[in-house]
């Protein structure tokens, strides 16, 4: 009952602030119309679009997590709350609840335009596409949640995106297949939950067949949100430094 009071304080919050909704909603999609309209081509923008609809939302709500989480830190809401008789985990899985089901309303509605609109073809489940792009949208939430702990300002925030999403961009093999990099490369790739990630949508893309391998991918992108969750709840302090 705690995190669902809390997820409805932020929900409430967000609803009085309409334009970071419609941004947050509406950014991924009209990043996949871009990318459609770059490539001039539904085969080149089926082949990649499946990685970067996993990729953008993760981006997106690891951004706006961090920085909303860290504003209640700096601003004392967060001090008042852990006054109140409430776990800290429950107070994360409320913030975990209340990004997530934005995440999810971003995912669908981006994962729409691109299946019906921008012509993305897949030959496996749409279901399954949609369960893994939500799992990676969860994951940049919870890892915003985590990282939240360890800045002081919002700025700071901000500097932990490269730190913490370019590095599994530029390794998670959209650029160059995971198996053709050098083995250093290889082995930090192999340790980045967006990695698996790219390599479910990946199969989903072009298989329809849901093997172990799919299925391990999508238990390490869920166990990884979950350990993000547990690690927040550590360094949460009770008061804000």
């Amino acid at each position: 009952m705690n995190a669902l009071a809390t997820t409805r304080r932020i929900l409430t919050q967000l609803r009085h602030d309409p334009r970071t909704v419609v941004l947050l909603v509406a950014v991924p999609s009209v990043l996949m119309i871009l990318l459609r309209y770059v490539l001039d081509s539904e085969q080149r923008f089926s082949a990649v679009a499946p990685a970067l609809l996993g990729i953008f939302p993760f981006t997106i709500m690891f951004l706006l997590t961090s920085v909303t989480t860290l504003r209640e830190r700096t601003t004392g809401t967060l001090t008042r709350l852990m006054t109140m008789p409430i776990g800290k985990l429950d107070l994360l899985l409320g913030y975990a609840l209340a990004f997530g089901l934005l995440a999810t309303l971003q995912v669908v509605v981006a994962a729409g335009i691109s299946l019906t609109w921008l012509g993305l073809a897949i030959a496996g489940s749409v279901w399954v596409l949609l369960l893994i792009v939500v799992l990676d949208a969860l994951l940049g939430t919870a890892l915003g949640l985590f990282v939240s702990a360890f800045a002081r300002t919002e700025f700071q925030a901000i500097q932990f995106l490269p730190v913490f999403v370019l590095p599994q961009f530029l390794l998670c093999g959209l650029f160059v297949p995971r198996g053709d990099m050098g083995w250093v490369l290889s082995a930090v790739s192999d340790v980045l939950p967006l990695s698996y990630a790219v390599d479910a949508l990946t199969q989903v893309t072009r298989s329809a067949e849901v093997d172990g391998t799919l299925v391990r991918d999508i238990g390490i992108i869920a166990g990884c949100a979950v350990l993000a969750l547990l690690l927040g709840a550590a360094t949460l302090r009770r008061r804000t430094p």
